[in-house]
């Protein structure tokens, strides 16, 4: 969701006439690791926008993300926040294979910007806007083997097949400066889910098959927290054509001391408008 935030076409507006209509569309790849366990796949956004004065703007867009999720051997204590109660001892040292399934994430919103040229930090365009997003995890399971303790040896499955949905207001900012035939687009976007949902689960073994939910149990929210995203965009004006380089480097570096257990987190981005 993070990366989707960081990616969504509301910056780096190509200058345009009053009362007029521009189009773009957005592509990215993200991949994301932590341990042997990753999510990688495409982002895909198209967008509409107007021109109301040479202050004013408002803009529509829709984006359909799909993600593969992958792992094998991959070795990390078993914990289920989701069911508190199950036969074996947790957290327990285990082994996780055969992570398989698809993520897919799509939405739509709306936002309003407002351009100020004279001030003492140069141009600056605010941006706000609303929009409604769904997550849907289908197959996401993988298989586990119980490594030690008194249920050393004893397999199952545990998957977390759900959907999500929220609304999620987001505000941002970005200082749009042109140089010839080059244009620079540093901003930053603070997006908050509403509401945020505890994250279901699944997990059966030998004599057990249960469901749950974080919230439900007392052990939080995790599903839709606030996020703050950077980037940096650099566009060629005469090719209509961006490339978000900071989005790159800030996706990779924030992401894992914004969420614990990331190890890699990549995201390349583009961006055509017309």
């Amino acid at each position: 969701m993070d990366n989707r935030y960081a990616t969504l076409p509301v910056f780096g507006s190509l200058d345009q006439e009053t009362g007029k209509w521009s189009f773009g569309a957005q592509g990215a790849w993200t991949s994301t690791r932590t341990g042997e366990l990753s999510s990688s796949g495409v982002l895909f956004a198209v967008f509409a926008k107007r021109s109301l004065s040479d202050r004013w703007a408002l803009a529509a867009f829709g984006f359909m993300d799909t993600l593969s999720l992958t792992g094998e051997d991959d070795h990390r204590p078993l914990q289920t926040l989701f069911a508190p109660t199950t036969p074996i001892h947790r957290p327990v040292d285990a082994v996780f294979d055969n992570l398989d399934g698809t993520l897919r994430h799509f939405g739509g919103g709306l936002n309003v910007s407002l351009a100020t040229q004279d001030s003492r930090i140069g141009a600056y365009r605010w941006t706000a806007g609303v929009l409604w997003e769904r997550v849907e995890l289908h197959d996401y399971r993988m298989d586990y083997q119980i490594l030690e303790g008194p249920s050393a040896g004893i397999t199952g499955q545990i998957d977390f097949d759900s959907d999500y949905v929220h609304v999620t207001p987001f505000m941002g900012l970005e200082l749009p400066r042109q140089w010839r035939q080059w244009a620079l687009n540093p901003h930053v976007l603070i997006a908050v889910p509403q509401p945020r949902r505890g994250m279901q689960g699944h997990i059966s073994g030998p004599g057990f098959d249960l469901h749950g939910d974080t919230e439900e149990a007392g052990n939080g929210t995790p599903f839709g927290d606030p996020s703050l995203t950077l980037g940096l965009g650099v566009s060629y004006v005469p090719a209509h054509l961006t490339f978000d380089l900071g989005t790159v480097l800030t996706q990779r570096f924030l992401e894992p001391l914004f969420h614990e257990g990331i190890e890699a987190n990549w995201v390349l981005s583009c961006q055509w408008q017309y």
